[in-house]
């Protein structure tokens, strides 16, 4: 998950990050208004955190002009100020929620995966892929109802595979989701993490889970018998290629 904190105070905004970060996800930072609008139109967030107070212009008015240019991203407000009217006036403006400081850790975590969760179409956080089971809130996964242990860049993956079913993922596609578009490592990086997570699944009974598009990315590997999955990822696939095992 990867998460937008619009906060012109520094401390509060770590704060947030460090809460935000223990839950498994990618934190970034906008000071400025209008530095967050630049970053929601130029990058995908799965949620963005806006204080209501900012040096440039109001966090209402982030929530305006996001909205006024179709950028349909998740909004928690998370603001000093309590009065209902700013309440009921920042979720008229489409925010998705609104929290008021000082906050509770859990809770502000469990806000934030439940909007994320909802904008793309989950209202259950458990996912559930063949006998694979991925649970978005505490970030666990299991195979056949035993429990599979994942490094946070493995999960991560998974995650993004299983939410994305039926779609093929490019590898800028996983850099993007792992390092927030931040400088990061080739491309080549996500071949290791790939290689590393089917070894675990295989072992666990969850082989071939994840296929190979040559010369595109990964997806989901669909029970042979489900044949309208099939034809949903066959529209994925770029110039008609045909996935890989390998």
């Amino acid at each position: 998950m990867r998460v937008l904190v619009v906060d012109d105070d520094i401390t509060a905004a770590r704060g947030v990050a460090v809460v935000i970060k223990a839950g498994g996800a990618i934190v970034e930072h906008a000071e400025t208004g209008e530095k967050a609008l630049e970053l929601v139109k130029l990058y995908d967030y799965d949620v963005v955190i806006v204080e209501l107070m900012l040096p440039d212009i109001e966090g209402f008015e982030v929530l305006s002009r996001m909205r006024g240019a179709q950028i349909a991203t998740p909004a928690l407000i998370l603001s000093r100020i309590s009065n209902l009217e700013a309440k009921l006036r920042g979720l008229d403006l489409g925010a998705d929620d609104y929290i008021t400081k000082p906050y509770d850790k859990e809770e502000l975590v469990a806000r934030v995966q439940t909007v994320a969760r909802r904008s793309k179409g989950f209202s259950n956080p458990v996912l559930q892929f063949g006998t694979v089971t991925l649970n978005l809130d505490n970030r666990e996964v299991f195979v056949d109802g035993r429990s599979l242990r994942l490094t946070r860049k493995e999960y991560a993956i998974l995650e993004l595979l299983m939410l994305r079913k039926g779609v093929v993922l490019t590898k800028d596609a996983f850099l993007n989701h792992l390092y927030g578009g931040m400088d990061g490592p080739e491309t080549k990086t996500i071949d290791v993490f790939i290689c590393k997570l089917r070894k675990k699944l295989a072992v666990a009974g969850a082989a071939t889970l994840i296929l190979t598009c040559w010369g595109i990315g990964y997806t989901l590997c669909v029970p042979k018998n489900d044949e309208l999955e099939n034809t949903i990822i066959a529209k994925n696939y770029v110039g008609g290629l045909l996935p890989s095992a390998a």
